[in-house]
Order: C-alpha cells, then structure tokens, then sequence
C-alpha cells in the first residue's frame, strides 16, 4: 500500500479516536492486534490472506477483540482488513503510535525483551531511555524470545542493543 494511503488510513483513525476521546485506548488496541500477529503466524496468514473472503477475515478479528475493543478500532480494524491492506497493520498501528506520542511531546521506545517485564522494570526503563534521548518516551515492550536475554530499544532511528545475542555477536567477531 502506498504511504500516502496508510497516512489517510492514520489520519482518519486519529481523527475519529480524538473526537470521541479515545484516541489512547484505539492506539493500545491497535498495537495489541499487531503484538497478537506477530505471536500468532496461523492468526498473521490468516488476515493477510485475501483467497479468504473477507467477511472470515472480520469474523477473524471480531473474535480477537471479543467485545474487548472499542468500537472505533473493531470498525477501523475491519475497514482495513476488509479493503486487503491487513499486511501494512503493523505500520498504521507504529504510526497512531508515534502520532499520540507527538501529541503528549514523547517518543515512541519499542523494547524488545526475551520475557515479559514487570511494571517496575518498564518504569525505570522508560526513565533510562528518556534520559538517554533527552525526550520522554512511550514504551511498547514486545516478548521477543530471539533477543536470548537483555533488551533490544528502538527510539525514533536510534538502536539501544543490549541483548544476549549482540553481545556474543561482538564476541564471536573479536575471535
């Protein structure tokens, strides 16, 4: 899908999400979706397979939200996935993300962990990188089993690599 209509995609959610005052729950939801795909690869070929007919696909992602999600996103998520676009997801959800980030004068920090963090590890991480960038950040943390141990930041187009694996990568090449 060409940028241009991802940003008509994010405008228009961000636009309808403000008016009624739940751009921040759409957002969370939008990244839980991504977060949900990306753990799932049956529920990931599924969406993005447009043999299936698109009233499956909705179907698909109705059940996902389980009279969870607001309204705004169920209606969002299925115009998207109704119209094909279901693989430019994670984009649309990075760039609601960024946009309510901009909005409160933060960044959007996506850390990639082996294990789930607990609410005090994401507190002093969120400090860590704010004061590492100069800028507040909103954390997305992403159970990512490949990163072995440590942590893996992406702030804006800055790389924070603290993991397991990059450490026994420079390791390896010092040998």
């Amino acid at each position: 899908m060409s940028t241009s209509t991802i940003d008509a995609y994010v405008t228009s959610i961000n636009t309808i999400a403000s008016a009624e005052g739940v751009l921040a729950q759409v957002e969370a939801e939008f990244s839980a979706v991504v977060r949900a795909m990306d753990a799932n690869d049956s529920l990931r070929a599924k969406l993005t397979d447009e043999l299936l007919p698109i009233a499956v696909r909705q179907n698909i992602v109705e059940q996902l939200l389980e009279g969870k999600g607001h309204r705004i996103t169920a209606q969002s998520l299925a115009l998207v996935i109704g119209a094909g676009h279901a693989r430019d997801l994670r984009t649309i959800a990075e760039k609601i993300s960024a946009g309510v980030a901009k909005g409160q004068g933060r960044q959007v920090a996506e850390v990639r962990s082996a294990v789930a963090l607990t609410e005090d590890q994401q507190s002093r991480l969120a400090a860590a990188l704010a004061k590492a960038t100069g800028s507040e950040v909103n954390l997305k943390v992403v159970v990512d089993p490949s990163v072995v141990g440590g942590i893996v930041a992406t702030v804006g187009d800055k790389v924070i690599d603290g993991s397991v694996r990059h450490s026994l990568d420079q390791l390896k090449s010092r040998l």
